[in-house]
């Protein structure tokens, strides 16, 4: 841990957020994260509740004299994406994020940082924590496991909070204010395949397809990015084709809301074409460099000679699952026609992996508008079932609608113009936020989201804008000196 993070401003939100890079978090696995900020909010005597799904609820009354404020729910997600660079050692569940100060940026070695969504939490526990802010009833909502499935939002329970207002502090842009998001939905792919022996004369490959950047599957999918997934089916499409190519296995990405940084493959050919095979290896390595050569600089696509395995997927599925995958719709499907440089509708193809005698894949797609959502999960199960395979769609969750009469727009609006000499930006995100999910269980909720500015969320390449973070905690400040009247 840089020593220096400890000097930057303010250092009342950047203590927190340092307490919880040594706090292993990621998805799934929030115990330990859990027990933390509820001891904190004991510690400080207030009042603090853990719901049945493990989202921790802690209540600060008003300052003297605001009373009479609307009450703020504060909120942020606990869970942090777990990616790490190939040669990097690293265990999300026991090792501590090894954060540091890379000029005007605090960045991690080598692994996600967690500022998605660990700056928000660290605000609202400084927040809780200080004796010399004025608002009114405040209450800071944690939720869990937000990057793999929102289960904190999904189990979120009616009753529970008090307020009147959501501030999501989630969002990844400084001077942005955030009043709409995509909705989701997980489509799980299953081929049932056949093993066969390994044919007689063959030499068996493992392709390696690294060196891309990955990121986050709502913020970078209109960044043009390579997905390492479609770039190995494609070449293996013409493989297939011009070299018999078999396969053995394949491992593909890693999260369903993380675009594909690493693909592999164990493939067999015949021994009189392992030669022309290398070759082609190389000539896709030169085309796809080139093809990519200002988004992926660090692109690789290599060939290794390894050990010839015990088995290879029966030809006739094979066929099935390489074109499958190769014509499954991935990155940008349609642009907003309401909103000038949204992303509507997207789909990542996540992942793609063998199990035994089973191809499995994983995708999420989000859009804005729900019928064209449910037009691409068309589309997307066409394609797999006429491959023989089984899709089924999980985890389906809203988007978050606009509200341009909101009154926590207009003061936060107001707040910044005054503060900082300009009008805060009026987005929409295509990524997805709990705001949808939440807003579905609190209906008179006034919503909005907002944060400091975070670079390359869900990928090693993370990093959050200091100057920003203090931009960020004033405005939070300002904000709540300013909320509406009951």
């Amino acid at each position: 841990m840089n020593k220096e993070i400890f000097k930057l401003e303010p250092q009342r939100v950047w203590k927190h957020f340092h307490s919880l890079t040594q706090i292993p978090r990621p998805s799934k696995s929030e115990k330990a994260v859990i027990d933390f900020v509820v001891k904190f909010g004991k510690d400080l005597g207030l009042e603090t509740i853990i719901d049945e799904v493990g989202n921790v609820i802690i209540r600060k009354p008003a300052t003297p004299g605001m009373e009479d404020r609307k009450g703020v729910i504060l909120q942020g997600h606990l869970d942090m994406v777990p990616q790490k660079n190939n040669d990097k050692v690293h265990d999300f569940e026991k090792d501590p994020i090894e954060a540091y100060v890379d000029g005007e940026w605090v960045t991690a070695n080598g692994t996600t940082l967690g500022a998605d969504n660990g700056i928000g939490v660290a605000a609202a526990m400084a927040v809780l924590e200080a004796t010399d802010l004025v608002h009114g009833p405040v209450e800071a909502l944690f939720t869990i496991d937000e990057e793999t499935g929102m289960t904190g939002a999904f189990g979120l329970k009616p009753g529970l909070l008090k307020g009147d207002i959501l501030i999501n502090m989630d969002s990844e842009d400084e001077g942005e204010l955030y009043v709409g998001c995509a909705g989701g939905l997980d489509a799980n792919i299953e081929f049932n395949t056949k093993l066969e022996s390994v044919p007689q004369g063959t030499t068996a490959y493992k392709l390696a397809i690294t060196g891309l950047k990955g990121g986050h599957s709502g913020m970078d999918i209109n960044l043009g990015r390579g997905n390492s997934i479609k770039l190995l089916f494609r070449f293996l499409y013409n493989a297939e084709k011009e070299f018999g190519v078999r396969i053995a296995s394949i491992d593909g990405g890693s999260l369903r809301n993380a675009i594909p940084r690493e693909a592999f493959a164990v493939v067999v050919v015949s021994a009189d074409k392992a030669t022309a095979f290398e070759k082609a290896v190389k000539e896709y390595e030169s085309i796809y460099k080139s093809e990519f050569a200002l988004s992926e600089p660090s692109l690789s696509f290599t060939s290794e000679k390894t050990g010839n395995p015990s088995t290879v997927i029966d030809s006739q599925k094979q066929t099935k699952v390489i074109r499958a995958f190769f014509g499954c719709p991935n990155g940008v499907v349609r642009m907003s026609d309401s909103i000038p440089g949204l992303v509507e509708t997207s789909n990542n193809l996540a992942r793609v992996y063998t199990d035994g005698e089973k191809v499995k894949g994983q995708c999420l797609l989000r859009s804005s508008v729900d019928s064209s959502k449910d037009a691409l999960a068309q589309k997307m199960a066409a394609i797999f079932e006429l491959a023989g395979a089984n899709i089924n769609f999980t985890g389906g969750y809203p988007g978050w609608k606009p509200n341009p009469n909101s009154a926590i727009l207009k003061v936060m609006q107001d707040v910044y113009n005054k503060k900082f000499g300009k009008v805060p930006e009026i987005k929409a995100i295509h990524a997805g936020l709990e705001c949808g999910l939440l807003g579905g269980v609190y209906p008179n909720w006034d919503m909005i989201s907002f944060g400091p500015t975070i670079r390359h969320p869900h990928s090693p390449d993370e990093k959050v804008n200091i100057a920003t973070v203090q931009k960020f905690w004033d405005f939070l400040v300002e904000t709540l000196k300013n909320i509406p009247k009951k």
